[in-house]
């Protein structure tokens, strides 16, 4: 959460950590506390307007200060965590409660003009005002009030606040439903592109929205996408354990590497012949797919691995630096592709050197 840099007026102003924000929080009744898909803009699909509470339903008090309103559209969301406890109570009360806390909070201790975020939703799946007249401009579709959840974004970006701490488990499936229908009614009125949706870490050096959030942001991109298109979303993971993967007795097993993803990767040394290790999947339709691959990093791995991409056309070879980059997604390309049962890509064992080839894991997404 941005500090003001006045006592109470929020513009913008210095950094202040998440969890001084909300250290000061109490408790909240019994238990509780407070707490690339890419679209030229919003699609045609009518969305369901979310039910969100106003501040005069949760019993905000009013601002401190007189607020700053601009006729300037926000031009993406960021999505933050309360870094607060997981909590079980998933009531409307408490979402209330949740909202009257972090108000109190906001104006109380931080001396801010009102609650710095747009919105919060609960662990139960409510959504809440958070800054006044937020739900007025969204609602409108024109102009936004200016909030104080993220230095230097604050008059460019609605701040959704998530009610919990995501460092290593996963909002709620009624938190994340409610969070996908407020993201897309608000890229729907601003005609904002599902891409458009950040976590609070890409514009300030924090770990909010938590590791385990902000590794779901694909996702919640890719389902706002499905909302505002009235399409499904697709995306699978196929690992080199799972039933899509194949590969001769040549590719062995090893979990050597704390990047690797699952509990373990094949490797085997370069041979002038494919020899290739395989990765299938069902895929929905005839679209373009972006294909991704995850391998652990190391010295003693290739700077040429070949992936060669089925691609609808004709197939395509991308070379892959296995000694860096690695404990994470790396893009591959997007292409186009059949729909049904195939091979999607091919880690092959033809390519110079003689450092390992490693197996690990791909992500197909349609785009």
């Amino acid at each position: 959460m941005s500090d003001p840099s006045t006592p109470r007026r929020a513009l913008t102003g210095s950094a202040l950590s998440r969890r001084t924000v909300f250290r000061g929080a109490v408790a909240l009744g019994a238990g509780a506390a407070l707490g690339g898909l890419e679209l030229s803009g919003a699609a045609s699909a009518a969305v369901t307007v979310p039910t969100i509470a106003s501040c005069a339903s949760w019993g905000a008090r009013p601002p401190a200060d007189p607020l700053t309103e601009i006729t300037t559209d926000p031009n993406k969301i960021l999505i933050h965590h309360t870094a607060t406890p997981n909590v079980t109570d998933y009531s409307q009360a408490h979402a209330y409660a949740l909202a009257r806390s972090i108000q109190n909070f906001h104006m109380d201790d931080n001396h801010w003009s009102d609650t710095g975020q747009h919105f919060t939703v609960s662990r139960g799946g409510y959504a809440t005002e958070g800054r006044h007249f937020s739900l007025a401009h969204l609602t409108s579709g024109a102009g936004m009030v200016v909030g104080a959840h993220c230095t230097g974004q604050n008059n460019q970006a609605i701040g959704i606040e998530n009610e919990g701490t995501y460092t290593s488990t996963t909002p709620t499936t009624a938190q994340w439903a409610k969070l996908v229908d407020l993201c897309a009614y608000i890229c729907e009125r601003y005609d904002l592109a599902p891409t458009k949706i950040y976590g609070h870490r890409d514009y300030l050096n924090t770990s909010c929205p938590g590791d385990a959030f902000y590794a779901q942001l694909p996702q919640l991109r890719l389902d706002v996408a499905a909302k505002l298109n009235g399409t499904p979303p697709f995306s699978v993971v196929v690992d080199n354990s799972a039933a899509g993967f194949r590969a001769s007795a040549a590719w062995d097993t090893s979990s050597f590497s704390a990047q690797r993803y699952g509990a373990d990767y094949r490797f085997a040394t370069p041979v002038g012949s494919s020899d290739a290790a395989y990765y299938a999947a069902t895929l929905p339709a005839a679209a373009n797919y972006k294909v991704e691959t995850w391998y652990p990093a190391d010295a003693g791995y290739n700077a040429a691995t070949p992936f060669v991409v089925f691609a609808s056309g004709g197939n395509r070879t991308v070379n892959v630096n296995q000694q860096a980059n690695g404990g994470g997604w790396r893009d591959l390309g997007t292409y186009p592709f059949g729909a049904g049962a195939r091979d999607v890509v091919a880690v092959s064992r033809w390519t110079s050197g003689t450092q390992y080839v490693i197996a690990d894991a791909v992500r197909i997404t349609r785009v």
